[in-house]
């Protein structure tokens, strides 16, 4: 998915997230614990929310690679593979305004890449949107920050800010909705299978399982 930012956090605050009623997703077979990064807490519209990232990647579950088959044909090229990147969930914690009572709620989305048969930049043109991504870097991860909770940093460093299309591949250096915050140990793996991801390898062009790491 291409996460369009704001559209994810109205559709919290909105309630059109899943309940949180106590319950987890059941993990497939053999999952193992995600790389794992939560957010302070935000004061939002009648509570607070809360944003946890959780970091493959992953193969992407029947659901991700079919909606792929339709984005690349819809661009007039073949799937090759598909990545998922990292699940973003959302926890809110507030009160109703009819009805003033303590109330949680929480939803999950997938952010996963679309390996499609792209034509790729000229090193110079790639340089010259590589430029605008850094001109703004700072002043995204200040909104971003402000929206779902302040800016991952390591060490006093940032995390990378990864564009889910790469801008080798014609990815918009700019557009919030194809950059999010990327663990480091985690980007450095993007970016080394973003190409057998492209070239057709295993195991970006097959299935995996529907829910392929725990929460812990």
């Amino acid at each position: 998915m291409k996460p369009g930012w704001t559209v994810v956090l109205l559709m919290l605050l909105a309630g059109c997230g899943s309940a949180n009623l106590g319950t987890k997703p059941t993990p497939s077979p053999g999952a193992k614990p995600a790389v794992k990064k939560e957010l302070p807490w935000l004061t939002v519209p009648g509570g607070r929310m809360r944003t946890t990232l959780f970091y493959g990647p992953w193969q992407c579950r029947r659901e991700f690679m079919n909606q792929c088959q339709m984005e690349c044909a819809s661009e007039g090229y073949p799937l090759m593979g598909c990545m998922w990147l990292a699940d973003i969930k959302l926890d809110w914690e507030g009160s109703l305004v009819l009805l003033p009572i303590p109330v949680e709620a929480g939803s999950r989305y997938g952010i996963y890449h679309c390996c499609c048969k792209f034509p790729t930049l000229p090193k110079a043109e790639k340089e010259v949107e590589r430029k605008k991504w850094d001109n703004i870097r700072e002043s995204f991860r200040e909104k971003w920050g402000k929206k779902f909770g302040e800016w991952p940093a390591e060490d006093g460093t940032s995390w990378p800010g990864h564009h889910i299309r790469d801008l080798w591949h014609g990815g918009n250096p700019v557009d919030p909705n194809n950059i999010f915050p990327a663990h480091p140990g985690a980007h450095k793996v993007f970016t080394d299978q973003y190409p057998a991801c492209y070239d057709g390898q295993a195991p970006w062009n097959t299935v995996g399982p529907d829910l392929p790491y725990t929460d812990n």
